[in-house]
């Protein structure tokens, strides 16, 4: 069920705190708990409470820590992105976001402001933010001094830019529109937006637009010498008072501000006077210029007045505050309830909020990115802490992936190796502190090592293997780790930093075994694509599988798929897709792809298919029209092992993609085999996916 929404627009002052406050309250009638979320927030609020934040959290009482509500200011972000930091602020964000998914029922997120320096990078950080949260958006267009056609074309052009992102559109909302334009604007955008996203228009509002003069004297850093009770009036006009008295009446008109010189005594009186009058409009209070201070005798008549608009002193001229004044934009605070008020009744008359309500019950979350692929490789292993033993202790790279492992308290390590080399190495590399509690086992000194031994003869005596070869392959790391994971002593085990794969796999064939009905162990990489995960298989173990042992790969890696939250489209991938080509390599991915689909009938299955019709969706639907799978295929299924290996590594260095693998895939335990080109993240992500597989022996 979906869980969030993150409402963006594409420019500064659009009104989308109109929509994140009336959204809240809807759902506030709808579920007890109802998180909000400011991923980052205004760069002019590094050191106070955002506005934004603060009116949502005070006016619905949302049990929320401030902390909590944003991750970054706009300054530490632009940091983060100057510094090529972006990913590491995408995981915060987040991390953070997952705290507040597990706490509400459902979050409102809201985007950045598009103000300041950095604006022309919004719009792709919100996009970036929106699609690893896995949220659909809520777009608003501001129509703000717009015609119609500047309107539409705002409308759909961000429609497609998140749409090319794949990011799902739950609604657009065009906001100020002038009430001359709406019916037009409406109806052309209604013929292009497609119908399953919600379509609404706002109507200018001068109410929610004109600021009130408490913020106009926080911007104009002015002192209030009367009325402080009355700093909520709002102001949406403005007159400079630098005429005579019967011309300047002219131009009074309700809810104006009046700026004047602070020795225009004469226009203050009248001013005043013309407030108290039936004939008048009411003012909305007086701005009193250039430092000026009203004479003695006016300032007591004032005093005197049972009723006074604000007057504020200013030190800025005339000319200048006015300039500043009028430029003001106004901001929904949480002291002015009227305004909040206004813009939930706004929200409720003009969105349709049954089909709204019915989008949020029914919208699915698409997709997952790579970096909520990782996250959530994270938690999952923290559910059920395991323990993992890696057999080459002394190799830089598995220390370093150790020592992140275990200080963030992922899985449990126990290291194979000569204690006294891996920690020298360990004290070279300065993370003693990190790895303190982790335990290093030499083989062949371990109290278990003859238990070890006399278990190994025992299983492979039949297999020619003497009580001498069982005691030399027991000082082997494979093997003794291989072993631990056997007697339940740990829990699953990586290797391959070092050793061949063949090297890691051996006694795992050997003792270990696969599973009921499973004949054929094999192996997948994750591949971390920049816009999306899929399955890579098999690029490490089969050279050359027949027909029926491919069948047995797609089987084995769409199961795979699913426990690792990804929807499987399995690609029996050819140099030929569909019917149009023959040969001994085309026939082999026909009659594997067909087995599938007799042993497994539901699942989503096309071959055989060339890779551009697999994972292209416009050459998917011109080469196999009407396919589930075409242009979209999640589980990428290899001929044999010198494509798959070549393919897999051709598309890493070509994109920068991840690939986390390879994770075998078959055995009673888990038992994974790393590259001997292995970084220190390949290490630490698979140490992930064996405490998780290792997990599923406990349900």
């Amino acid at each position: 069920m979906l869980k969030t929404v993150f409402i963006t627009s594409t420019e500064a002052h659009s009104g989308k705190s109109i929509i994140s406050i009336g959204l809240v309250n809807m759902l506030l009638g709808k579920a007890q708990k109802i998180g909000y979320y400011k991923p980052i927030i205004d760069q002019n609020h590094p050191a106070h409470r955002d506005d934004h934040i603060d009116t949502m959290l005070r006016h619905f009482d949302l049990p929320m820590a401030y902390d909590d509500t944003y991750a970054f200011t706009w300054q530490e972000a632009m940091t983060k992105i100057d510094t090529e930091s972006q990913g590491e602020m995408i995981d915060t964000i987040i991390r953070k976001y997952k705290r507040l998914e597990d706490q509400y029922d459902f979050t409102v997120v809201e985007g950045t402001d598009y103000q300041g320096e950095g604006a022309v990078f919004e719009f792709d950080i919100n996009a970036q933010i929106a699609k690893n949260l896995g949220a659909p958006v809520i777009i608003v267009i501001s129509g703000d001094d717009k015609t119609t056609e500047q309107v539409i074309n705002s409308a759909l052009s961000a429609l497609h830019n998140f749409t090319a992102r794949e990011i799902q559109v739950l609604a657009i909302i065009a906001n100020k529109i002038k009430p001359e334009n709406a019916k037009s604007i409406k109806s052309q955008l209604r013929k292009q937006v497609p119908a399953g996203i919600l379509l609404t228009l706002i109507e200018e509002d001068k109410r929610l637009k004109s600021p009130t003069i408490k913020e106009i004297n926080e911007l104009l850093n002015g002192k209030i010498l009367f009325g402080e009770e009355h700093l909520a009036n709002q102001v949406d006009h403005f007159v400079t008072g630098a005429m005579q008295v019967p011309n300047f009446l002219n131009y009074l008109s309700e809810n104006v501000m009046i700026i004047t010189p602070g020795d225009r005594g004469d226009i203050i009186i009248s001013a005043l006077q013309a407030n108290m009058s039936a004939s008048y409009p009411k003012i909305a209070g007086i701005v009193l210029t250039a430092g000026y201070m009203p004479e003695k005798p006016i300032l007591k008549l004032i005093k005197g007045l049972p009723t006074v608009v604000p007057i504020i002193a200013v030190q800025s001229g005339t000319f200048e505050t006015s300039n500043i004044a009028g430029a003001i934009r106004s901001r929904i605070s949480a002291d002015n309830t009227r305004k909040i008020r206004l813009a939930i009744d706004t929200f409720d008359k003009c969105v349709n909020l049954t089909e709204l309500e019915k989008s949020l019950i029914t919208l699915k979350p698409s997709g997952i990115t790579p970096r909520m692929f990782q996250y959530q490789l994270t938690q999952w292993a923290k559910r059920i802490k395991k323990h993992i033993v890696l057999a080459e202790g002394n190799d830089e790279r598995i220390l370093k992936a150790a020592a992140r492992l275990l200080s963030q308290d992922i899985v449990d390590i126990t290291l194979l190796g000569d204690a006294a080399e891996i920690n020298k190495i360990i004290n070279h590399l300065d993370i003693r502190q990190e790895l303190s509690r982790v335990r290093i086992i030499n083989p062949a000194k371990d109290e278990r090592y003859h238990d070890y031994v006399d278990t190994l003869y025992e299983l492979r005596k039949n297999k020619n293997v003497t009580l001498e070869m069982a005691r030399d392959l027991m000082t082997d790391v494979s093997y003794f780790g291989t072993m631990m994971v056997y007697k339940g002593h740990a829990d699953g085990m990586v290797s391959g930093a070092v050793n061949t794969t063949q090297h890691t796999i051996r006694p795992a064939l050997q003792f270990i075994k696969t599973k009921p009905g499973v004949s054929l162990v094999s192996s997948i990489f994750f591949m971390c694509l920049p816009d999306r995960v899929c399955i890579f298989g098999d690029c490490a173990v089969n050279p050359n599988p027949t027909a029926e042992q491919l069948a047995e790969i797609a089987i084995s890696s769409a199961e795979s798929s699913e426990r690792f939250g990804i929807e499987p489209r399995i690609a029996m991938l050819s140099y030929s897709s569909g019917t149009s080509g023959e040969g001994e390599d085309v026939e082999k991915v026909r009659r594997a792809t067909e087995i599938v689909r007799k042993h497994s009938p539901k699942l989503k299955i096309e071959g055989p298919i060339q890779y551009d019709a697999a994972v292209d969706p416009v050459v998917g639907r011109n080469k196999l029209p009407g396919s589930e799978v075409a242009g979209q295929a999640s589980v990428l299924i290899f001929p044999d092992l010198n494509t798959g290996n070549n393919i897999y590594k051709a598309v890493q260095r070509e994109t920068g993609a991840l690939a986390i693998g390879p994770m075998l895939q078959g055995l009673r335990k888990p038992i994974n085999d790393l590259s001997r080109g292995c970084t220190v993240d390949d290490v630490f992500n698979t140490v992930i996916v064996t405490a998780i597989q290792s997990q599923d022996l406990n349900s």
